[in-house]
């Protein structure tokens, strides 16, 4: 037994020394162009070996099962030998490809170089005869060397059944270990390459990333996460998004006392209108039904999308939803999008991040990061005991008083500022430390508006208040009781902007999407928006054709002042709405979704 175990322990620590070497070798032959020094290399290895642990783990599962046959019958040394050859030629086409292709490519490796497989000819025409011969040598050399590396089987054998019976129930003991290894831990969270971003130079985040990992997490996504949606000519596709979406802000409505106010985003988890006074439920919410009276409130304002990772980037991105399709978890494609962070940043912001979850799930961590967001704050950061006070880390009237904290800090230091911040204690289980309903949901919802009220107040009293500008709206709605989404409340979201900067109460009719808040922000700011194509500025005199694009699980929904229409993609039909508008409304949406797609697809 102990000759085994060995065995597998020297393979799984090799797989992982390859990986840290490879990376190692990434920064080196990649250094050219990119600003880091050796001191950079420590926490790169540091932050990126979580993923290599992981990854190894699958490597591992092979060896491991052959092992555990072996306890009991004899298995050919020969079939270790090729699993060794296998995986060193696959590793080693995965370093060279990596490191050599980055300085074209600019982002970690994944299967859109399967894409070139059918062109062969036209991706070998960008690189000389001798580059290409030193890459091949290189694949040969570093498969080679992990071939010669790699443990031989030892053929021990184990004597008496009962130790034979011993061995065998130790190896089943350790799979549920290997599983939790390879899924990443217990949290919500799974392994995914944001999880390794940790700094705002992309280089060591792009260093940190396993290119082993990278490649096979990305096969799904490169085949079909994100669907050819063609249903119209794209001369006219382009024409009714052209109408729908003016980018420059002209004649605005001024809602600010000054054009350079400091900005809290708050990202409510899952508070649809349903739950405040814009759908007769104020006494669930009473805060912010109060604050919608005090500030500016957009009365019809409604959420693209249905998840957090989706929502998040409609609202800082200024971005449509997908259907099935999350923007937030392709790391090539997210850090390439607008963000507010990045230009406000670009003004002269300082920015930051808040959420008490675990930053790394669905890839959160290199979303804010690649799109402008410097300092985040995250459930690691809060001491062991409020990281146990709620099921998905430390709950929100804890993380709403670092909230303070931050704005405090930040507005005695001077300078504008941009604070991003997700509550997360309004979702399933709804473990709230309030009791005010019987209903666990709307408990759950009274208990994030009694944590805003005790933000509110405190913020109020303090000198940032004046120059503050505070957005509270939810990341998405959720279906509770009889509204789901085929019901126009499951979409509808209250958006309201409060704070010393807001000039007067308003109410805003206009219907809108949350992806508007970017370029009715920066309207606001007088700050060019032409780059969120997808972002409207409520506020400006061009603003005609109000509608609201809405995606769910293979399906759209599009919501104006005459109604609303829902289109089914699996079914391939109207599944909601009649009539000339209704038929209208869906050809809006479905221009919106292809030209997204098309857009998503082309940003490289």
């Amino acid at each position: 037994m102990r000759c085994r175990v060995s065995y597998l322990l020297r393979f799984y620590l090799l797989t992982v020394l390859l990986f840290i070497a490879a990376k190692v070798a990434f920064m080196l032959f990649n250094y050219e162009g990119h600003d880091f020094g050796m001191a950079d290399v420590w926490p790169t290895l540091w932050h990126g070996l979580s993923l290599d642990l992981s990854t190894a783990l699958y490597f591992l599962i092979v060896p491991f099962l052959l092992t555990l046959v072996s306890v009991w019958v004899r298995v050919p040394r020969w079939l270790y030998g090729i699993y060794c050859v296998a995986i060193a030629v696959a590793f080693s086409l995965a370093f060279v490809a990596d490191t050599s292709l980055y300085p074209f490519w600019g982002f970690k490796l994944d299967a859109s170089c399967l894409q070139y497989l059918d062109t062969p000819t036209e991706a070998m025409a960008s690189v000389s005869a001798g580059y290409l011969l030193l890459r091949l040598l290189a694949l040969a050399v570093v498969a080679a060397v992990m071939v010669w590396l790699f443990p031989k089987n030892p053929q021990s054998r184990t004597a008496s059944l009962a130790r034979r019976l011993m061995e065998t129930v130790f190896y089943l003991l350790l799979m549920p270990l290997m599983v939790i290894g390879i899924r990443g831990g217990l949290d919500e969270s799974t392994t995914n390459v944001g999880q390794v971003y940790y700094s705002q130079n992309q280089f060591l985040n792009h260093s940190a990333v396993n290119p082993v990992f990278s490649f096979f997490s990305s096969l799904e996504k490169t085949a079909s996460y994100v669907p050819d949606y063609q249903f119209m000519a794209d001369d006219e596709c382009e024409r009714i998004v052209a109408e729908l979406y003016p980018t420059e802000s002209v004649g605005i409505d001024s809602l600010l006392t000054t054009p350079r106010p400091n900005i809290v985003i708050i990202l409510m988890e899952s508070c649809g209108a349903i739950f405040t006074g814009l759908e007769g439920r104020a006494d669930v919410m009473p805060r912010l039904s109060r604050l919608m009276q005090e500030g500016v409130s957009f009365d019809s304002c409604y959420a693209n999308s249905w998840r957090t990772d989706r929502g998040t980037v409609c609202t800082y991105s200024g971005y449509p939803s997908f259907p099935v399709s999350s923007v937030m978890k392709m790391p090539s494609k997210s850090r390439l999008l607008p963000g507010l962070a990045r230009t406000l940043a670009g003004q002269g912001y300082q920015t930051a991040y808040l959420y008490g979850g675990d930053i790394n799930f669905t890839n959160m961590r290199g979303y804010l990061l690649g799109t402008g967001f410097g300092e985040l704050t995250w459930k690691k950061d809060f001491s062991a005991a409020d990281q146990q006070t709620a099921e998905w880390g430390v709950r929100d009237d804890i993380t709403f008083k670092e909230l303070s904290r931050q704005i405090a800090e930040n507005d005695a230091q001077g300078g504008s500022f941009l604070i991003g911040y997700s509550t997360l204690s309004s979702h399933e289980p709804w473990d709230v430390p309030l009791q005010q309903f019987d209903d666990k949901v709307l408990n759950a919802f009274y208990y994030l508006d009694h944590s805003i009220g005790t933000f509110i107040d405190d913020v109020r009293k303090t000198a940032a208040w004046q120059n503050l500008l505070i957005v509270l709206l939810p990341d998405h709605g959720i279906d509770y009781n009889e509204v789901n989404v085929e019901d126009r409340r499951h979409n509808h979201i209250p958006m309201v902007w409060t704070g010393g900067a807001v000039r007067r109460p308003r109410r805003l009719q206009q219907v809108c999407n949350q992806s508007d808040l970017a370029a009715t922000l920066l309207g606001q700011m007088g700050i060019p928006h032409q780059d969120y194509r997808y972002s409207r500025d409520v506020t400006s005199s061009n603003y005609v054709r109000r509608v609201a694009v809405h995606t769910y699980n293979n399906g759209i929904a599009v919501t104006d002042s005459t109604g609303r229409a829902l289109f089914d993609l699996n079914a391939n039909r109207q599944i909601q709405g009649s009539g000339p508008a209704a038929e209208e409304l869906i050809r809006i949406g479905k221009a919106v979704l292809q030209s997204a797609a098309r857009d998503l697809k082309q940003r490289n």
